[in-house]
């Protein structure tokens, strides 16, 4: 058996068509380009929606850090001490019951105005100024903590 014999001279159209042989370079640095950004658009989105998830709830610790606080020291300064132990968390319930802190806070001087500042959100505690009847002024350290069941900032001591 012999092998077929090659098709006629020139202009005899090949089997298949020959791959392209100019600008395979510059295809493949372009769709190298495309995929990077591609890569860089998802991975950089997702590390930019971490960050903001992660600035956002620092941001609603430190409002409600100074909500809650601001919340105690005002019901205190208004004597209504029954809202003011509502602010406390479960532990600082505990260690005294209603009676106990309506009585420990209507012996003890009496808050007149109060300045509270900024939430330190690693030790999740608050500075507050505050204006005692009779003139007296001290800066406290109020310690927060988290309820877990609502999630929600609550007092949990002052010192």
């Amino acid at each position: 058996m012999t092998a077929p014999a090659p098709p006629p001279g020139p202009g005899v159209a090949p089997p298949f068509a020959a791959p392209p042989t100019e600008g395979r370079r510059t295809r493949l640095w372009i769709g190298l380009g495309v995929g990077a950004l591609a890569i860089l658009l998802c991975c950089g989105g997702g590390g930019a929606a971490v960050v903001g998830l992660a600035v956002s709830g620092v941001q609603a610790i430190r409002e409600q850090g100074r909500t809650v606080t601001g919340d105690y020291y005002q019901a205190l300064v208004d004597r209504n001490y029954g809202r003011a132990y509502d602010q406390l968390c479960d532990d600082a319930q505990r260690r005294e019951s209603r009676p106990e802190f309506e009585r420990r806070a209507a012996a003890e001087p009496q808050v007149t105005t109060f300045r509270v500042g900024e939430v330190d959100t690693t030790n999740l505690t608050v500075p507050v100024d505050v204006t005692l009847s009779g003139g007296g002024r001290e800066r406290q350290q109020v310690t927060l903590g988290q309820d877990g069941q609502t999630g929600s900032m609550e007092v949990c001591g002052v010192s």
